[in-house]
């Protein structure tokens, strides 16, 4: 009889998971997958058209909190772990549950699941969300550019509508994201590369996503997502590290395995960290992963005027993973209205609506900022509606995307910008140029 197996996700890793490893394995039937972190997946099913023929009614997914039971009500036999940015505490929370519970507990790891291109692949991965992985990959790929390459970028998933719709997705114009109906999140990872002319991928199906971009690429760029590990073989690994939380980069799944297999590990914000941090995060790379070449590099600040903001009540909107399941308190935006004068930055928790008061709940190292969720058209007036309802003369907009686009504000806004800056030598020009010529 096959191994009964639950596979606990986050709409991401997980399918990938199933399509390369359980999908037309006859040893495994998957019997369900349980959601965390995004709203609203639960109660929906992996679809029949992308779980495949031993797979004719699809597959259901449940919130993890049912695990425990679904482990008895279906003879499971095995659970996987398949979701990234915890603690190594959580993950072995969710192993004892597994274990009582009377089923095996399980990681795949990167030779299980990764695919081999036909193109090279650099893969720009980090220890935690919001290290700054979006600015590296932008610095990558703007370096392999101007020496001649053509890169395609494939961004790591973030498939929250229909999954058969998604199952592969090509980006070219802003077009191209209203037609996918796409949600904030994504939006915040994909316009940047729109605006250098560089064609995205993403999907469900990154066997199929592959096929289609290593059809366009000279090399490909894994833009990661989270901390998690890349799904195509690389190349080159650029992991990312932040020491704005030093020791992190050792207590955090699978980020810590993401350090020790790093080609390039890029040590960020050293222009805004304490001294004894970024010595800690170095230590820890020495510790775990000697070979790896190390990058010091800064995200240097900008806003469109500075003068707009001095004297101001400002109100500051964050990156949402990064303050949500990356923990942090604050970003790029808080850092700037303090730089630059503002003269209150105004707490927004007390005026949150609907599944932001939420968040804020279920996130409570979140600070006095407002995270920029929007996983769909409610959340996204819900966002709207909080910042209407927040006291402010300015809005701070610290995401990647210009909020303006997708949310109608009533109060002036800035935007703050930050891009990658190596510091010394090797950087990363010279790390690519060796590799790739």
């Amino acid at each position: 009889m096959p191994d009964r197996v639950i596979i606990l996700g986050a709409a991401g890793r997980d399918f990938h998971n199933f399509n390369v490893y359980f999908r037309d394995n006859p040893n495994y039937e998957v019997v369900a997958f349980t959601a965390t972190q995004i709203p609203n997946i639960q109660g929906r099913i992996y679809p029949p058209e992308l779980a495949g023929l031993r797979y004719p009614r699809g597959i259901p997914i449940y919130p993890e909190e049912e695990l425990a039971s679904l482990i008895g009500k279906n003879g499971v036999t095995q659970v996987v772990f398949a979701y990234s940015d915890v603690s190594h505490e959580h993950v072995m929370h969710a192993a004892s549950q597994a274990l009582a519970a009377g089923a095996d507990f399980r990681l795949l790891g990167p030779e299980a699941t990764m695919l081999k291109a036909r193109v090279p692949v650099v893969a720009v991965c980090a220890v935690r969300t919001g290290a700054g992985k979006s600015q590296t990959s932008r610095r990558v790929s703007d370096i392999l550019r101007r020496r001649g390459k053509k890169v395609v970028i494939v961004r790591h998933p973030m498939p929250y509508g229909d999954l058969v719709a998604q199952r592969v997705q090509r980006f070219a114009t802003y077009e191209d994201l209203d037609r996918y109906d796409t949600t904030i999140e994504e939006r915040e990872e994909f316009e940047p590369h729109l605006d250098r002319g560089t064609i995205v991928y993403a999907g469900v199906d990154y066997a199929e996503v592959l096929r289609q971009a290593e059809g366009e690429a000279e090399i490909i760029l894994w833009d990661g997502g989270n901390n998690d590990l890349p799904f195509f073989r690389p190349d080159l690994h650029i992991v990312v590290a932040d020491p704005h939380r030093p020791g992190h980069e050792l207590r955090y799944h699978p980020g810590e395995a993401n350090l020790r297999m790093a080609d390039v590990v890029v040590v960020n914000k050293v222009d805004t960290a304490k001294e004894e941090d970024i010595e800690t995060v170095h230590r820890n790379i020495a510790a775990v992963n000697p070979k790896a070449v190390v990058v010091d590099a800064t995200s240097p600040i900008s806003v469109e005027d500075p003068t707009a903001i001095r004297g101001k009540r400002v109100l500051v909107v964050e990156d949402g993973p990064t303050l949500t399941h990356g923990e942090m308190a604050y970003g790029a935006g808080w850092i700037a209205a303090q730089r630059f004068g503002a003269a209150e930055i105004v707490d927004p928790r007390p005026h949150a609506v609907g599944s932001i008061r939420e968040t804020y709940r279920r996130y409570p190292t979140t600070g006095a900022v407002l995270p920029a969720m929007g996983y769909g058209d409610r959340q996204i007036q819900e966002l709207r509606a909080t910042i209407q309802a927040t006291p402010c003369d300015l809005v701070l907009i610290a995401t990647p995307i210009d909020l303006r686009r997708v949310v109608r504000l009533e109060v002036p806004a800035q935007r703050v910008r930050y891009e990658l800056e190596e510091i010394g030598r090797p950087n990363l020009e010279d790390v690519l140029g060796q590799r790739f010529g």
